[in-house]
């Protein structure tokens, strides 16, 4: 079933669900975040509502405003095409997560009144869209992206190492995209609402779990305790 495109008229903003205390207004945390989970979400509304496509993002902070994002869009992607400019895309990254059993709660143990949760870290970022073409910039994003990610390797892959015509051939089938960051928004969720007894059950809890992820989040609820 095809459902009839939004108008602006009807157009809802969608926003995050943050109470107080899972709040992350840091800059440094929040940039942080997105250069460790550079994959995103991005957002648009458009003549064909909302879309969304994964990709991975590059923060910039060369400018004197709140910084840009900059990626690319395979050009076969009709996201580039449909999307509303005079409305402000959304970045959506996403940080560590793990399940949370009502189990490592001393609560459990003293009046049973608990119930699962969800950890989790989440930035959503909100900006101005713009789409590029032109081959020099689009090079550049596809090399500062490339040597972000192959940093630290033994032997690092760098877009040199490609036959240049195939290079050329490749850029063609993408499209660039910058994205003037208007607001960025971060939600720790991380058992802040927990009494000490609870956040320190749900340490020991994630740490038996042997994941990465139950590893980080466990650092992190420590963190929010004020610990090392």
């Amino acid at each position: 079933m095809r459902f009839p495109p939004f108008s602006l008229s009807s157009r809802k903003e969608i926003r995050l669900y943050l109470p107080r205390q899972f709040r992350e207004d840091r800059t440094d945390v929040l940039h942080g975040a997105i250069r460790d989970y550079p994959m995103a979400q991005l957002v648009t509304f458009g003549t064909e509502g909302l879309e969304a496509t994964p990709l991975p993002l590059l923060l910039d902070l060369s400018d004197n405003g709140q910084g840009v994002l900059l990626g690319h869009l395979a050009r076969a992607n009709p996201q580039w095409k449909t999307a509303d400019r005079s409305v402000e895309a959304l970045a959506i990254f996403s940080g560590p997560d793990s399940y949370i059993s009502p189990g490592w709660y001393e609560t459990k143990r003293q009046t049973g009144k608990v119930v699962p949760t969800w950890n989790y870290v989440t930035i959503q970022v909100r900006g101005r869209i713009s789409f590029f073409e032109e081959a020099t910039p689009l090079l550049d994003i596809v090399r500062r992206l490339t040597e972000t990610h192959e940093a630290g390797r033994d032997a690092p892959w760098a877009v040199s190492d490609a036959p240049e015509d195939y290079v050329a051939s490749q850029l063609r089938a993408i499209v660039g995209l910058r994205m003037e960051i208007t607001d960025i928004t971060g939600k720790w969720k991380m058992s802040q609402n927990r009494s000490e007894a609870d956040r320190g059950g749900v340490i020991e809890g994630l740490r038996a779990e042997g994941k990465p992820d139950a590893d980080a989040v466990a650092d992190l609820v420590a963190e929010a305790m004020g610990e090392d």
